[in-house]
């Protein structure tokens, strides 16, 4: 009988962020397929004999989509129950949609177990609200680590500068001059606020935070590095209101 396979999302790296059912299902799972996103909090919890890690290797390679994908199958065959380990939730930038889309093409059952986002996380945790009545009715989310093979970026930021709204973007630290100043050519304004959340909800959680203008700058001199998310928008200077009474217990502070 061929096993399933779920697609689990683990939330931010907070371990208490994980829900019950990602919980029970890892206690329960035969293999449990993961890489370094869920973070080290969550990864040390994982049964040691059920573990197998299919993000990088020794020697900075890195295990190819294509081999996880063949995995996946290959253990439900053998009738196993898969969990398919993701940070954050599997259906937001995390390819899930490309493993259901596989799994059902190799008639392997799978179920899909949602997780917290980082997009709503890492704002929230950090005192940011995505919408606020009195800045904004609207969120966008963008990856800012596209598929290198693509000829040129899917991404409209001329489009998403005209919303008005709020702009968060996963996985950008690299490209963040490029797409800041993509906004700047699109009309947005140079003393729009920015946060840069690392490692939001993680223990060595830091927030940086400066102006459409001056992020770079700032995400240099403070050496803000990947995982990390980007906010733009007028809610991102919110935060000043709140801070002083704002208890997430991991958070460092750059301003």
């Amino acid at each position: 009988m061929t096993g399933t396979v779920y697609l689990v999302g683990s939330g931010p790296g907070d371990p208490d962020l994980m829900t019950v059912k990602a919980r029970r299902l890892i206690e329960e799972a035969d293999v449990i397929l993961h890489d370094k996103l869920p973070g080290p909090a969550i990864l040390d919890q994982l049964p040691a004999d059920a573990r197998e890690d299919v993000g990088k290797r020794a020697g900075g390679e890195r295990t190819s989509q294509e081999h996880t994908n063949r995995r996946m199958v290959e253990l439900a065959r053998e009738g196993k129950s898969v969990v398919r380990l993701k940070g954050g939730d599997p259906f937001v930038f995390g390819r899930g949609g490309e493993e259901a889309e596989y799994l059902a093409a190799h008639d392997v059952p799978f179920e899909v177990v949602p997780g917290v986002t980082s997009a709503v996380a890492g704002p929230g945790v950090a005192g940011i609200p995505l919408t606020h009545r009195e800045h904004t009715s609207s969120v966008s989310f963008v990856t800012g680590h596209e598929d290198p093979t693509k000829d040129e970026s899917a991404v409209d930021w001329e489009a998403l500068a005209a919303t008005g709204g709020t702009i968060v973007v996963l996985m950008g630290v690299g490209k963040l001059p490029a797409y800041t100043q993509a906004l700047l050519d699109a009309g947005l304004a140079a003393d729009t606020p920015v946060a840069l959340v690392e490692r939001a909800t993680w223990p060595d959680q830091r927030v940086a935070c400066g102006t459409l203008e001056t992020a770079v700058d700032v995400r240099d001199r403070e050496e803000i590095e990947p995982p990390a998310l980007t906010i733009i928008g007028t809610v991102a200077a919110t935060r000043e209101r709140v801070f002083d009474y704002l208890r997430n217990s991991t958070q460092e502070v750059h301003q």
